[in-house]
């Protein structure tokens, strides 16, 4: 049955998605239009809202475009090839592909949500090296696990709550992770995305006439060239004693983060690891840079789309659109029902603010007066936020764009399989928020 409803998704999809870059223009126009005729803005003041809000995500975009370079250049650096290449090797046929890159990814993506986007795709890539299998399938797997992030140790929403002096302290105070991340109702709902994601991919999986498979030359196996050094340029370009003497420094730096200062992971930590794995791992700075330039080509789509997306979560918070759309799908919520109509109004809000700690900030003001005066528990409804934000990132390919870039596939290749998902993730979410 599931097979038989992905092939109108998929060709849907192909058909009718535009290019990621055209879905933020015409998410920018509704959001300016949505602002101007619900909240009464001057098209003057929209426009100044997204004007100074354009630039705002310039840090955020460089890490996320460094999540892909230095994970890219950690996948291709011999050992963690050879690594990936004797997990692949674990996958029997393409069903057991499909199984094994939807496993890896989520549980990646639960660790942390950056090092599951680069892992799944990676090891996608790697794994359509050595079984023949829908290629679009096999990335949209990769993709999929990362439905579980907001609910893992990365959370930023339940992150945020439980750090001291939050913006909403005063209101709730501090909530530890084991009233939201290892919460009863939260690990139901992990342990059923776990089991449901990955046979649902499987059960996708096209007949061989309708697959779409890639040539393994394609995906940039290359022999590597023996180099000749006739300068001294040359030499301490492929000095191992000069990237170690920077590569080592930065692990030891990280085994002082986390064993003796108890840090934790965040996304520049995770970029930290994989860049300095990757410069000892290479052993040679010009390996490193050869991986970089191949790594590079796939950036393009978050340089230039990521500024539109901070434009448009200005408009949203600015205008007051994103707290209306939220107060009118909370207004006729009960007790029983709000942590549901929370988690849809926070997949909602997800496809104009792509970013789970702004959007807590957008939705908290309206979402913890609801939960208090319905006396429904907070830590629910903030895990309710906290699951919409993840949830409709199966449609919103704003964090796709790192694993299209690596795969080097376009959105409207994989959303059709991801639609699926989408669907059967966003009931079995809602019964854990609900009834657990």
């Amino acid at each position: 049955m599931l097979k038989a409803l992905s092939r109108p998704a998929v060709k849907l999809v192909e058909r009718y998605l535009p290019d990621p870059y055209i879905f933020v223009l015409l998410l920018t126009i509704i959001a300016a239009v949505a602002a101007i005729a619900v909240e009464r803005q001057t098209p003057l003041a929209v426009m100044r809202m997204w004007g100074d809000g354009f630039w705002n995500l310039l840090t955020f975009s460089m890490q996320m475009l460094l999540v892909l370079v230095t994970g890219f250049m950690l996948a291709s650096s011999p050992p963690v090839k050879k690594l990936l290449q004797r997990l692949a090797a674990l996958a029997k046929g393409p069903g057991g592909a499909i199984l094994l890159v939807t496993y890896v990814s989520l549980a990646a993506s639960w660790i942390n949500w950056g090092f599951g986007l680069v892992v799944g795709a990676l090891f996608a890539k790697e794994l359509a090296r050595l079984v023949r299998v829908d290629y679009r399938l096999l990335v949209a797997s990769a993709y999929s696990g990362f439905v579980v992030w907001h609910g893992g140790l990365a959370g930023s929403v339940p992150l945020t709550i439980a750090t001291e002096g939050h913006f909403s302290v005063d209101q709730i105070g501090v909530i530890g992770t084991g009233s939201t991340v290892f919460a009863f109702f939260n690990l139901a709902i992990v342990v059923m995305l776990f089991i449901a994601v990955p046979l649902v991919n499987r059960m996708m999986l096209p007949d061989e006439n309708e697959s779409v498979f890639i040539d393994p030359k394609l995906l940039g196996e290359d022999e590597e060239e023996r180099v000749r050094i006739t300068r001294p340029a040359e030499r301490m370009e492929n000095s191992v004693v000069l990237a170690w003497l920077v590569g080592i420094p930065g692990l030891i730096y990280l085994i002082d983060h986390f064993f003796l200062r108890g840090g934790g992971l965040n996304l520049n930590i995770v970029n930290f690891l994989f860049l300095f794995l990757a410069i000892v791992l290479h052993r040679t700075p010009r390996s490193l840079l050869t991986s970089l330039q191949e790594a590079i080509k796939g950036g393009a789509g978050i340089v230039i789309q990521f500024p539109f997306y901070a434009g448009i979560m200005a408009i949203m918070v600015q205008s007051g659109l994103a707290a209306t759309l939220s107060e009118g799908l909370v207004s006729f919520a009960t007790e029983t029902t709000l942590p549901f109509w929370t988690f849809i109004s926070a997949g909602i809000v997800n496809l104009f603010v792509p970013s789970g700690g702004g959007q807590w900030a957008v939705q908290a003001p309206v979402m913890l007066p609801a939960a208090e005066a319905l006396g429904v528990e907070i830590p629910r409804v903030a895990m309710a936020v906290a699951w919409g934000d993840a949830w409709t990132n199966l449609l919103q390919p704003f964090w796709a764009l790192p694993v299209l870039g690596i795969a080097g596939l376009k959105a409207k290749d994989i959303m059709g399989f991801c639609l699926i998902q989408l669907v059967i993730t966003g009931v079995l979410i809602s019964i854990g928020l609900t009834w657990f």
